[in-house]
């Protein structure tokens, strides 16, 4: 047995509201047309079976009352000005017709919810004026002041109303307005956000094949020197190199997970490198023939992994740009100071600029530049330059708190 279809009140609403809603919108005119000729039927019969002292004058009044109510929305001052007009002359005539007073309220009503703020004042007044008079000449003098009050009320109902529609539909036009700003600044912040994250993972990149490439290199290079007169030296620097080959290759995979959309599970990615895999990684460059030393000053701060990983990936550039830099028998230098005020990272090298390397190449490329945008996401200061004496220095400094904060 299957379901019938809703049909209820709230499913009709919900299907055909909208179409009307865009066709009233979209027609305004047409739509308020044939709502003036339904006024004009509905009168009728009331017309033909009470009929007017003076019928021609009648029958006239009650099509010219209607006809301005189908401009109500395109122009609802100046249909106002023509049904109070009009009702003036069937007040002047003595013609009382209940199709009348009702075109007028319409007329009220579209001023207020269509017009100025000054102009529903005047219409009103004008109404006012005109619920006085209609009284004065047609109700009786012990009933005049409740007709009066009567006629005053629906004045303001029909005002008061209005004033709501205009107002609902102000509002209604500003939550559009806000959920389309909301729209476009959510797309804008995605797509800051994807630019981020592509600097992000090309940084990584970066860091990962220029710092491993290098590393291989001075391995095989030492291992085919070596080859002739140690073997066994040179299978174990090829070893070496197989080794960081992989490691590499597992880094990458890593990095670019954030691409794959079919990834399923965060549990299938390993942890990015951090503090404690620095010295894992200056064993590796003094395996490739730099010699480093490892300075650590004071207790580091609780830091986010992101933190972690900025200072581990500087350290590794800085030092892959020393071996591409720099001639055979050149040190470098580590140091990182913990301290309450700021945490300081410092790279040193005593090598002078390789004579085959033009002069400021080694301000090239995008090393320096991608170190310098690491830090600056932890509202660090990076600055690299050369040492009066020679060689290079690459420092960068941070406000612990800044590294506490997960980004």
């Amino acid at each position: 047995m299957t379901d019938s279809p809703e049909v209820g009140p709230g499913a009709l609403v919900a299907r055909w509201g909208p179409r009307v809603r865009a066709l009233t919108g979209g027609h305004p005119t047409v739509v308020d047309g044939a709502f003036a000729l339904a006024l004009l039927l509905i009168g009728t019969p009331h017309l033909i079976k009470d009929p007017p002292g003076h019928v021609l004058l009648g029958w006239v009044l009650q099509v010219a009352l209607l006809i301005p109510l189908a401009w109500r929305r395109r122009a609802p001052f100046t249909a106002f000005a023509v049904v109070a007009a009009l009702a003036f002359v069937q007040w002047l005539g003595g013609v009382l017709l209940p199709t009348g007073d009702l075109a007028v309220l319409i007329a009220l009503y579209s001023v207020a919810a269509h017009s100025t703020l000054r102009r529903l004042l005047v219409a009103a007044g004008v109404v006012e004026l005109g619920v006085a008079m209609a009284t004065d000449q047609w109700v009786p003098r012990v009933h005049l002041w409740k007709a009066f009050v009567l006629l005053s009320g629906m004045t303001t109902a029909a005002a008061v109303i209005g004033l709501n529609m205009r107002t609902r539909r102000a509002y209604l036009a500003s939550l559009e307005d806000r959920a389309a700003r909301l729209e476009k600044e959510r797309d804008q912040q995605a797509q800051i956000v994807a630019a981020e994250e592509r600097a992000r993972i090309a940084r990584d990149v970066h860091d990962i094949v220029t710092h491993s490439l290098s590393v291989m290199v001075a391995l095989t290079d030492g291992a085919a020197y070596t080859l002739p007169t140690a073997p066994e030296r040179a299978a174990d620097a090829v070893s070496k190199a197989s080794e960081i080959g992989r490691q590499a290759i597992a880094e990458m995979q890593r990095v670019l997970e954030v691409l794959r959309q079919d990834e399923p599970a965060a549990r299938l990615r390993r942890p990015q490198p951090g503090l404690s895999q620095l010295d894992a990684l200056l064993t590796e460059v003094r395996t490739a023939g730099l010699p480093v030393e490892f300075v650590v000053a004071g207790r580091p701060p609780a830091m986010a992994s992101g933190a972690e990983l900025t200072i581990y990936r500087l350290v590794q550039e800085a030092l892959t740009n020393v071996r591409k830099h720099t001639p055979p028998g050149t040190t470098a230098r580590v140091r990182i100071e913990y301290a309450p005020e700021q945490v300081d990272v410092d790279v040193t090298d005593d090598g002078r600029p390789d004579a085959a390397v033009p002069a400021g190449r080694r301000r090239a490329g995008h090393g320096i530049a991608g170190m310098r945008e690491r830090v600056a996401v932890y509202g660090g200061r990076l600055t690299a330059g050369p040492l009066p004496d020679g060689g290079w220095r690459v420092h960068a400094r941070f406000e612990p708190s800044q590294l506490e904060v997960t980004r």
